[in-house]
């Protein structure tokens, strides 16, 4: 037995998914790319596994940290495990699509492995499914369609109480370049910028510690923080992101009104590659992201955006209808009756040997009914245990 229990074991941040989640999970993947397919995204299925030079390019070199790595045999070249698949979609878009009509709609879903869980997901290993949007002319208007469509998509799977966090993690960045802060405070600015410490930020720089302050106040519910948004003095980058974050909040709470949106835009956590307007999707009572999203750079000079969803974290948040009703068809029934029945929306658990007590055997397989006598005869189960 212990033996048994030693192989069972598996290293932290993994495990194994049984029946009935396993099951549940494909379900839900298959409704998210359905609902993503219906707005025009077109899936692609990029490798688990890379060359690392190509995997840890561009974007993907800020997920180097997060990903595993090991030797090719065959070419003898080091190659990557993906932490994350939008790094590979980008390369996707930059090269085999690179000559694809604009805006390239495309959506994706996969396992990644990551070298370290998060605090709040200790998880190394998961399922994400999600969506890129790339090269659109109107960054506004691509940003707010995936928000939109990332929070219409979390809702129709039946969770209540979804909220929009909107972030602009370059926002302080900008700041500090546009007031000229020396580089090595504005790297200490960020610590206590994601900790909300207006203390310690008031005190590493007199010229930014009042603005960034500003934005640690400005975060919250989307109506009040806009307002004190809009009136403060920025200038260069940072206006033009404080001017876009406005118009993306006011688009999506215009086409969807009854949606939970804050802001929070000295926020940078998480966002690793991103450099415009992204995004954290929460829900009441909920351990975790549902997922994240938001604008990066792909290749020199082509913008896109998109978002990522976290199918455990979701798993845990919507109600799964309850599965189709499992039928016991006895060993020596014809084929013809397991497809009608099959076809009625029954899961039909064949008999391999004839049985003589066909109630006991159908119970013993977690079975609900037996077609016994040309008939369905739903069990007793109370009686049966």
């Amino acid at each position: 037995m212990a033996n048994y229990l030693i192989k069972a074991l598996l290293p932290a941040g993994l495990e194994d998914l049984l029946p009935p989640e396993a099951g549940q999970e494909e379900v839900l993947v298959r409704r998210l790319s359905d609902h993503f397919a219906r707005y025009g995204y077109e899936r692609v299925k990029p490798p688990l596994l890379e060359f690392e030079g190509g995997l840890l390019d561009g974007i993907g070199a800020a997920v180097a940290e997060q990903t595993f790595r090991l030797m090719d045999p065959v070419s003898q070249r080091m190659m990557g495990l993906r932490a994350d698949i939008t790094p590979q979609v980008a390369r996707l878009a930059a090269t085999r699509l690179r000559d694809a009509p604009r805006p390239l709609r495309l959506s994706y879903s996969g396992e990644v492995l990551r070298v370290k869980g998060a605090q709040l997901r200790p998880q190394r290993e998961f399922r994400a499914i999600g969506v890129e949007l790339i090269g659109a002319a109107k960054a506004a208007m691509a940003d707010a369609e995936v928000i939109l469509l990332a929070a219409e998509s979390i809702s129709e799977l039946g969770i209540k109480d979804l909220s929009v966090d909107i972030n602009v993690p370059s926002m302080a960045r900008m700041i500090c370049e546009d007031l000229r802060v020396p580089e090595e405070i504005s790297k200490e600015l960020l610590a206590p910028l994601n900790r909300k410490d207006v203390a310690t930020i008031m005190k590493l720089s007199n010229e930014a510690g009042p603005i960034l302050a500003s934005l640690l106040d400005a975060a919250g519910p989307a109506g009040p923080g806009l307002i004190k948004m809009g009136v403060l003095d920025l200038s260069g980058g940072a206006a033009l992101l404080n001017q876009r974050l406005i118009e993306v909040v006011n688009l999506v709470l215009e086409k969807a009104p009854g949606l939970n949106v804050t802001i929070d835009p000295a926020d940078s956590r998480g966002f690793e590659y991103h450099t415009g307007i992204s995004f954290t999707l929460f829900a009441r009572d909920v351990r975790g992201e549902l997922g994240t999203g938001g604008r990066y750079l792909l290749g020199e000079d082509e913008l896109a955006t998109g978002f990522t969803l976290f199918t455990d974290v979701i798993m845990g948040a919507m109600v799964h209808p309850p599965p189709a009703q499992r039928i016991y068809v006895p060993f020596g029934v014809k084929t013809e009756v397991r497809k009608r029945l099959q076809g009625l929306g029954w899961i039909t658990v064949n008999g391999l040997v004839p049985d003589d007590d066909l109630s006991a055997e159908a119970a013993r397989l977690e079975c609900t009914h037996v077609w016994l006598d040309d008939q369905i005869h739903q069990l007793d189960l109370e009686s049966s245990y």
